[in-house]
């Protein structure tokens, strides 16, 4: 038995990789050993050319972890939160207020610099303990899923701040259930299950991986269209087949078509008139149900 096997994740400056799997899969566990807070039974394990097993010291000042939950202390107001931690960092004098005031500022806190820690929203809370993890200057940065619990708003925040910290060169890995909000910020994307994983690659060639056939979607301004819309669509030497709906249908397309511009133009070169013409679109979440159940769409 073994939680994880043969993981390899080859990031680079400003990737944001998006973890992903379902419970139990292995996702806090890699970060646990990459953060060097769990030794692997066996194996070897490396961050930016450093052993975990060797050289645990040196990999704690490049890699900041943020776990899923995480508790604040009562009597702490935020500034003395950041100020508490960065003793801990042995960051000392005028240079520690100035090191906390300035990550205050990148989380968008310093309007709560003086407010209890324990008075904080879920939303603020979990920028204050990104804050926190921001202290050392890591340059990887591991965020146990940072967008759990958050409201609409607050997940909006967050995603812009992960963004802001990608363009200022960190490498972040970021685990996760909100899959389509993955899509959204990263650019590498991991889907693992029962410690394997599964797919390791750009969010594009994930889609890519899952769907064999194009599939568009076309809607006529006029719903007594659909039938005649479809007869037309289904007899063309670009088209695999077509799935009519109550008012709209699906183009499933011959493998490997890309150009599909002389379809539109049939249909109002036939009297059609269309009020939409779009290229279905996979989200990561069906992906991840695709890859991790064997259920990958297959038109």
């Amino acid at each position: 038995m073994f939680a994880i096997k043969d993981i390899n994740l080859d990031l680079g400056e400003g990737d944001l990789f998006g973890f992903i799997g379902p419970n139990g899969a292995g996702k806090t566990t890699t970060m646990r050993i990459i953060a060097t807070l769990l030794e692997p039974s066996w194996g070897e394990a490396y961050v930016c050319g450093h052993a975990v097993q060797l050289n645990p010291k040196e990999i704690r000042r490049l890699v900041g972890y943020m776990p899923d939950f995480f508790g604040v202390y009562d009597d702490m107001t935020v500034i003395e939160y950041l100020e508490f931690f960065a003793a801990a960092y042995r960051i000392n004098g005028p240079a520690r207020r100035k090191r906390c005031d300035e990550m205050l500022e990148i989380v968008d806190l310093d309007f709560k610099r003086d407010a209890y820690a324990n008075t904080l929203s879920r939303g603020q809370t979990q920028r204050l303990g990104l804050a926190r993890t921001l202290l050392h200057d890591p340059q990887v940065l591991l965020l146990d899923e940072p967008l759990s619990g958050l409201d609409p708003r607050a997940r909006i925040e967050m995603r812009n701040l992960l963004r802001k910290l990608g363009q200022m060169g960190k490498t972040i890995i970021v685990s996760s259930h909100i899959l389509p909000e993955l899509a959204d910020i990263c650019n590498k994307v991991g889907i693992i299950d029962r410690g394997v994983l599964e797919v390791n690659a750009t969010v594009n060639d994930v889609m890519r991986q899952v769907r064999e056939y194009n599939v568009l979607v076309v809607q006529p301004a006029d719903i007594v269209d659909l039938t005649k819309m479809s007869d037309l669509l289904e007899g063309h030497p670009k088209v695999r087949g077509v799935e009519v709906g109550d008012s709209e249908i699906r183009v499933i397309l011959n493998r490997d078509v890309e150009d599909y511009s002389d379809l539109p133009a049939l249909l109002i070169q036939s009297g059609i008139r269309v009020r939409q013409f779009r290229e279905e679109e996979l989200n990561l979440e069906s992906a991840f149900m695709a890859l991790t159940k064997g259920t990958a769409v297959r038109m």
